[in-house]
Parts: C-alpha cells; sequence; structure tokens
C-alpha cells in the first residue's frame, strides 16, 4: 500500500480506534479549571498576590454598595421587625420579600443574579425552617451549619498540610510549588488559621444564644460578626499573603 493511502494496513492495530474509544476529557483539568473559576469569583481574587491591596478592592470584594445592602439588609430588618413585635411569621417573611426585590431589580438592570439568586434560597430556607417550628431562632440554624462546613473543611486542609488559603492562592497564580517555599507555606497555614479563627469565633458566640432562645441578640451578632468581620479577616489575609510574595518577587 503506498504512503498516499490513509487507509490502515490490516492488522495494524495501532491505526484502529478501539470500539468506543472516544477520547475522553480530562477530568482532572476540567476540575481543576472549575476550581480556579470559582476561586476567581471568590473576595480574595480580587486581589492578586503580590499586588497592594487597597479599599476600592476591598469594597469591591464585599459587592460594594448593592452587595453591603444585599447582606446587611434583610438580617437587619428581621432585628428591628422581631424587636417590635415579637413575632416570628413578619420577622422572617419581610427578609425574603426584600430577597424576591433583590432578585427582580439584578433581572431588570441585567446585573449578575447568581449573588441574590443564593442569598434569596438561604433566607427562604431559613424562614421556611422558622415558620416550620415557631422559633425565631431557627432562622439562624442554616447559617451555623454552612459555618460548621467551613471550619470543618479548613481544619482538614490544615490537618492534610494542604491549607485552603495556600490551594486558593495556587488557583489564582498557577504557583503550585508554594509548599516548597517555607515563607509562603507559613504565611499561608497562618492566614488559613485566621478563618479557623472566624468561624471558630461566630459559632462559639452565636451558638449559646441560639441555645439560650435569644433571637434578637442573636440577629444583632449575626449583622455584626457577618460582613464586618469578613472583610477585616480578608484585608488581613491579603496584606500578609502580599507580603511573602512580594518579598519572593523581588
Amino acid at each position: 500500500m503506498s504512503a498516499e493511502d490513509p487507509r490502515p494496513v490490516d492488522g495494524d492495530a495501532s491505526s484502529e480506534p478501539a470500539p468506543g474509544a472516544a477520547e475522553q476529557p480530562d477530568s482532572a483539568a476540567e476540575l481543576r479549571a472549575a476550581l480556579e473559576a470559582a476561586a476567581r469569583r471568590s473576595g480574595f481574587a480580587r486581589v492578586e498576590p503580590g499586588e497592594r491591596p487597597t479599599a476600592h478592592a476591598l469594597w469591591g470584594a464585599v459587592g460594594g454598595v448593592r452587595g453591603l445592602v444585599e447582606s446587611l439588609l434583610p438580617g437587619f430588618l428581621f432585628l428591628v421587625v422581631f424587636t417590635i413585635t415579637s413575632e416570628v411569621a413578619p420577622s422572617v417573611l419581610i427578609p425574603v420579600g426584600i430577597a424576591v426585590l433583590f432578585v427582580l431589580v439584578r433581572a431588570i438592570t441585567r446585573s449578575p443574579m447568581l449573588p441574590a439568586v443564593v442569598g434569596l434560597i438561604g433566607i427562604a430556607l431559613s424562614a421556611g425552617l422558622a415558620l416550620a417550628t415557631g422559633r425565631a431562632e431557627e432562622n439562624f440554624l442554616l447559617g451555623f451549619l454552612i459555618n460548621g462546613v467551613w471550619l470543618i473543611a479548613l481544619l482538614v486542609s490544615l490537618v492534610v498540610r494542604r491549607p485552603l488559603i495556600g490551594v486558593i492562592t495556587a488557583l489564582l497564580t498557577g504557583d503550585h510549588e508554594w509548599r516548597a517555599d517555607p515563607a509562603k507555606r507559613t504565611v499561608l497555614t497562618v492566614t488559613t488559621w485566621l478563618w479557623v479563627g472566624l468561624f471558630t469565633l461566630r459559632l462559639g458566640v452565636q451558638v449559646p444564644l441560639y441555645l439560650a432562645e435569644q433571637a434578637a441578640a442573636l440577629a444583632a451578632t449575626k449583622l455584626l460578626m457577618g460582613l464586618p468581620l469578613y472583610a477585616a479577616v480578608l484585608w488581613v489575609t491579603w496584606l500578609m499573603v502580599r507580603a511573602v510574595y512580594a518579598r519572593r518577587a523581588s
């Protein structure tokens, strides 16, 4: 058979694709791409490691004015309504209505809807728990579960010596050899412990209030330990990571 003939030679198994052997996608590469995309949507991605954090970057990380309002207003309304009425239904349903309004505003203005939709789902589930039990404290149960999941994930990452902040930083920078650098490894471990402290502090303060059925105090504490505390820990994390990456780049 001539070289120009593209047909395979009989018995040449290497030229014949195996039945059903369609090329399979690289699942590991797809997983890494998905994780990188998730990391870049996080607040931590607002400042690349090595860059100087700014107040503008921090403001963007918390979502700007819209993000601030969408994060704080439902909880603030719960606190105000429950303090005035001591009634579960209006206290949880008014925040649900506000969350629906946020989704509609984003739809009308053609803004990214995912943050508002996720917020609505969380608020609606929490309200459903409170209404089903008749206990205002149940409105905060989902938040405890989310904080607990993050706390466990962070602790597991430390136990297996893959600090979560280091993993996120590697996804953002492509620096997958950071564990070989003692300075980077130390800083990324310490910053991971900072986030452990955040979630531990939230649960340590709020769970006793939940058990004591102090819904108003719980709502006020959640407001204070929510976005403000998140922003503070995020800022410190940026400064520490930036310092070690800027030093290594110089």
